[in-house]
């Protein structure tokens, strides 16, 4: 398969290698509004380089699908025009998180993917590793029994400062949706905010959820966190075990109600770090595209992307007005 890469920075870098490495796809093309550094990373994969969709488009090369990895204001700002402009040509999109930090846009980009019958998916990466497939899995079979209390845990030191909100929405788009992975739709939010030592934004936040299935669940988030810290927990606990997973990949523990004894799980399926989940996920993205997939069943698709979006404007709600909020009334 042809595969366009729009935007041309880090991340497009990674995505790129991505596609290189699966043996299904190519990478054709490289827009960026920044010529040479479109040219730099076509060079680097022997595709083309262009500075604008609509000359990508039109440049003779049949693309089967583009990775959106654009940037702008909270890493979602610039997101929707080269979406739209893709889909509107009937091109199937991987985007960047967060979908948009907007969710006027975010909805109208799954929109149009749906009403043109096109796969649309996000780069929500840190689901697709072995680890998290294998607890998917107990929590399908019933291994943990009734499902009742999910935590999650994402840190990192990031000294960035921009929007007040950059780190909620910028960030925990991946701590949602692991959320959701495993616990399904957020139906009530109660967060709180704190600006961590000099810091002009939010860039702490403890909030409580409650699904639309019944389980109870906490997500404890920093931009103030960094060094033996980790990146990375979630712990699900039902009536007869409960499975903790850490650094997105590295290790998996299940406890039985019924015993002291465990079972534990390192690195599994060869994955050694959080690197790695680009891969895992690109090469899914490649794979459905290839097996005709239908657009409603792309995994980590457009549709969770903006469900993710949506708890976290009503963490914001909840915190400017100090209540509980329902994530529907959005």
């Amino acid at each position: 398969m042809n595969i366009g890469i729009v935007g041309a920075g880090g991340i497009g870098t990674r995505h790129a290698q991505a596609y290189a490495k699966h043996p299904k796809s190519d990478v054709a093309a490289v827009c960026d509004v920044d010529a040479e550094r479109a040219a730099r990373l076509a060079d680097a994969h022997g595709a083309r380089a262009f500075t604008s969709i609509a000359d990508m488009l039109s440049g003779g090369i049949d693309l089967a699908a583009c990775s959106v990895c654009t940037k702008g204001e909270e890493n979602g700002g610039d997101h929707y025009a080269p979406t739209m402009e893709l889909l509107e040509a009937g091109i199937p999109v991987l985007g960047e998180k967060p979908i948009s930090n907007r969710i006027d846009e975010g909805r109208k980009m799954v929109e149009l993917a749906a009403s043109k019958g096109l796969p649309y998916g996000i780069n929500l990466n840190h689901r697709f590793t072995p680890a998290a497939e294998r607890a998917k899995d107990w929590v399908e079979s019933g291994r943990l029994g009734t499902l009742h209390m999910i935590g999650m845990t994402m840190w990192i030191d990031n000294p960035v400062e921009t929007s007040p909100w950059f780190h909620i929405r910028a960030l925990h788009p991946h701590s949602i949706d692991v959320m959701r992975y495993f616990a399904g739709d957020v139906r009530r939010v109660a967060a709180f905010f704190m600006k961590g030592e000099g810091r002009a934004i939010w860039s702490n936040a403890k909030i409580v959820f409650e699904f639309a299935g019944g389980m109870i669940g906490s997500l404890t988030g920093s931009y103030d966190a960094g060094g033996g810290f980790g990146l990375e927990t979630c712990d699900v606990t039902g009536s007869k075990g409960r499975f903790l997973l850490e650094e997105a990949c590295q290790r998996l523990t299940f406890h039985t109600r019924e015993s002291r004894e465990a079972e534990t799980f390192h690195f599994l399926g060869g994955m050694l770090g959080f690197n790695e989940t680009f891969d895992s996920r690109i090469g899914r993205w490649v794979d459905q595209l290839d097996q005709g997939v239908p657009p409603e069943r792309i995994d980590a698709s457009g549709m969770d992307a903006l469900q993710a979006q949506l708890v976290i404007e009503a963490c914001v709600r909840s915190f400017e007005r100090s209540e509980v909020v329902e994530v529907a009334s959005l």
